[in-house]
């Protein structure tokens, strides 16, 4: 497969890859030791800087500024992640990448991406993995879509321990792809099979079948039967205790290097003496490596033990008769492997024995500690967002212009106007979702566009949320600016894996190395029904951070917020309120450059008894409120948070606790969710707490689906009477003489 894979081809595979890794040179054994000891930069181990665990790949995509690298020049892998089948969304992407650079003219002129679409998407999986839905999913899409995609197939005959008569149907999943054969009448896949230990008959396969994806966009399948597996999957899943005799036996003889040892000789490209000496000196220049990495991991811990070391044992003389001081430096200095974590640990032993002292020894350990931790962050915890001088937070806010001229017109018409500038301006965009093509969207708002800017560029896909957001991260990593909508919030939750383990991790996991700014649109909230009704937001928030959660209440704060994204390098989630598209709004004179910044609430009205912290369609029914308590004598604040990741970055709340001392956060997710999230953060991380004359509440919906009818959205999510009687209640506790209890 290497002798195929050329400069500008990506590989998006799992952590069985190793050996085509180190026969592209996109990795090696240098590389591959310095992943398994974690060592922490980037320069020794590119793939994660010591972030993932040893088997998982990666190139760097970006350069130290945070800016795409040209990829045509290189040969690339996406970075791994172990969830089985996970790789393969991504791969979609990947591929749909070279059908745009290809079949858009508009992109010819960004040759650091593409060179005429030529790169192929090399995706590799196991035989077992093949069970998992995203597999299905995405094999039925790219063949659907006949990308440049080539699937190659492990078949080792087990998962693990699991045989593959558990696994597939027919106990052969070569004979169930067989179905997606192309033939003249029908779309599909070119399907080439070939035993994993035959090396020329695979080098043969492989030129071939490459060469014929990339003249064609045709995917293929390479099917490769007869694997071994020399080792278990772990130390306590040894193959042994689940191969009969006979199948260890096989694998001994159809091992890959003993069947390429004898192929060799069979054909006289060497003689055994010279194979005897190559093998040798592989082994020892393997040692050599392990060695070398190690020394380098070992020598950084040690500089930083020499640091820390003559603090540690000056402190300690200065309480000499401090046995406890005495016998934790003794362990950490006799301990023959230690680690940043022993370090640490006692250092924070020593400072907390110390504690009632203000000694400079004690100082200089402490600054010690201060620098250390900083290190140690950027070691272990940046980058969860990016970076680079396009992050979100350094775009700058442009705020709306209004005149006497400005139009009033529908949600959904003003988020049609701002789509339609968005693609008139950059041709990197492009929307793909359930429905937004011909009829555009379900809600009108890529209306007409698709006429306008072509098929290539505004698309309607299958019902397949996972493999959606899938095609959106691999063409975004490529530098593509998509635009992949979820119809529904509800339906999000099939997509919510992906979107977890892999977009929200990506520059985490590779240091900043890659980088995948895809926006996702949605839409829910307020509707009448279990379905589309639900706000699960709490589940969105714990499971992609990484991403952020954009929550706006109106198209106009929307049509900002997908201005401020697309000239930004991070992912962000953006869910519109379902019940807002037909409502009239004020299209700002400005809305082609008008930007809303994240992380900045807007107060919506001012009050002095209350503030109500909320979001999206929840803004409006506490407008509605602040009107019925304005009669009880009752002065609501109403914020409207606007982002849930980042929240309030400039500790709005806090400031308007300052004033009213009471707080209700308001939304329609479950108990626990969203509003447990927002109190954290306003009580706990801005420490509003001190300002709170009362306990804080919160005020959600049932915890259960919302039942159906005007009447059932009244009976399970919250309404105006609820909010209203909620503070009421709160003050009734505070001064009950004027707000006599009323039920």
């Amino acid at each position: 497969m290497a002798k195929a894979f050329k400069n500008g081809d990506i590989r998006s595979g799992y952590y069985r890859d190793q050996t085509f890794m180190f026969a592209t040179g996109m990795s090696d054994i240098r590389k591959f030791f310095a992943q398994l000891y974690a060592v922490m930069t980037v320069e020794d181990e590119p793939a994660s800087a010591g972030r993932m665990m040893n088997g998982h790949f990666g190139t760097r995509f970006l350069d130290d500024k945070g800016q795409f690298k040209d990829l045509t020049k290189e040969k690339h892998s996406t970075s791994d992640i172990s969830p089985t089948a996970g790789q393969v969304g991504r791969a979609l992407g990947v591929a749909y990448a070279s059908k745009l650079y290809r079949n858009n003219p508009e992109l010819q002129d960004f040759k650091q991406f593409s060179i005429n679409g030529n790169e192929i998407s090399f995706c590799t999986i196991g035989n077992a993995s093949t069970a998992e839905g995203h597999f299905w999913e995405v094999l039925n899409a790219a063949g659907v879509l006949q990308v440049p995609l080539a699937i190659s197939i492990w078949d080792d005959g087990y998962g693990i321990s699991v045989p593959a008569e558990f696994q597939s149907t027919k106990n052969d999943i070569g004979e169930l792809l067989s179905g997606f054969q192309q033939n003249k009448d029908a779309r599909g896949y070119n399907i080439y099979t070939c035993k994993g230990w035959d090396y020329p008959a695979l080098v043969e396969m492989y030129l071939k079948g490459i060469e014929e994806i990339r003249r064609t966009h045709v995917p293929a399948i390479f099917y490769i039967t007869e694997v071994t597996q020399p080792q278990g999957h772990s130390t306590s899943g040894s193959h042994e205790r689940y191969k009969s005799k006979e199948r260890l036996d096989w694998e001994t003889q159809y091992d890959c290097l003993t069947q390429m040892r004898q192929w060799i000789l069979k054909n006289n490209i060497a003689q055994d003496s010279e194979l005897q000496e190559i093998e040798s000196a592989s082994t020892e220049y393997v040692k050599d490596c392990k060695q070398e990495i190690w020394d380098l991991y070992r020598n950084d811990l040690k500089s930083q033990m020499q640091t820390v070391k003559p603090l540690l044992e000056n402190l300690s003389r200065q309480h000499a008769n401090d046995t406890m001081l005495g016998d934790a430096l003794t362990q950490l200095t006799t301990t023959k492997d230690f680690i940043r974590k022993d370090i640490l640990m006692c250092v924070h032993a020593f400072l907390r024995q110390t504690r009632h002292q203000n000694s400079p020894e004690r100082q200089q350990l402490l600054e010690w500690k201060k620098d250390t931790d900083s290190q140690n962050f950027d070691k272990y915890n940046s980058y969860l967002y990016s970076q680079s001088q396009t992050a979100l937070a350094n775009i700058n806010e442009i705020k709306p212009i209004y005149s006497q001229h400005s139009e009033q017109m529908n949600g959904y018409q003003i988020l049609n106007k701002t789509f339609e500038h968005l693609f008139e301006t950059n041709p990197l965009v492009f929307a793909i979702g359930e429905d937004v093509g011909k009829i555009g969207d379900v809600n009108q708002g890529f209306m007409n566009l698709q006429e306008r800017f072509g098929e290539i560029r505004i698309s309607d896909t299958g019902i397949r949320e996972m493999s959606i957001i899938g095609q959106g991260i691999g063409a975004a990593m490529r530098g593509l600016r998509p635009i992949c909508e979820i119809q529904y919030i509800d339906y999000l939750l099939y997509a919510i894996q992906i979107i977890s383990d892999d977009l929200a991790t990506l520059q985490y996991r590779t240091k900043g190395g890659q980088k995948a700014p895809l926006i996702i649109r949605s839409r829910g909230h307020r509707l009448e029904g279990i379905w589309h009704s639900g706000s699960p937001m709490g589940m969105i928030l714990n499971a992609v951070k990484g991403v952020n959660v954009l929550v706006p209440r109106n198209m106009v704060q929307a049509a900002g917020f997908y201005n401020t994204l697309i000239k930004s390098d991070e992912p962000a989630l953006i869910i519109e309120c379902l019940n807002g598209y037909r409502l009239k709004e004020t299209l700002p004179d400005n809305y082609t450059e008008f930007t809303l910044p994240l992380g900045v609430p807007e107060t919506l009205l001012h009050g002095n008894d209350i503030t109500v912290v909320t979001y999206g369609s929840n803004c409006r029914i506490a407008t509605q409120a602040a009107e019925i308590l304005k009669d009880l004598n009752i002065s609501i604040e109403i914020i409207d948070v606007q982002t849930l990741m980042p929240f309030d970055t400039q500790a709005t709340i806090a400031k308007a606790l300052e004033k009213t001392n009471k707080v209700i956060f308001f939304d329609e997710d479950v108990s626990g969710g969203a509003t447990a999230y927002m109190m954290q953060q306003v009580l706990e991380k801005q420490q509003a707490y001190y300002h709170l004359d009362a306990a804080p509440r919160t005020l959600t919906a049932q915890n259960h689906r919302p039942a159906y009818s005007t009447d059932g959205d009244y009976f399970s999510k919250p309404s105006t009477d609820d909010l209203v009687a909620l503070a009421y209640t709160m003050m009734h506790e505070y001064c009950p003489t004027d707000y006599p209890k009323m039920d």
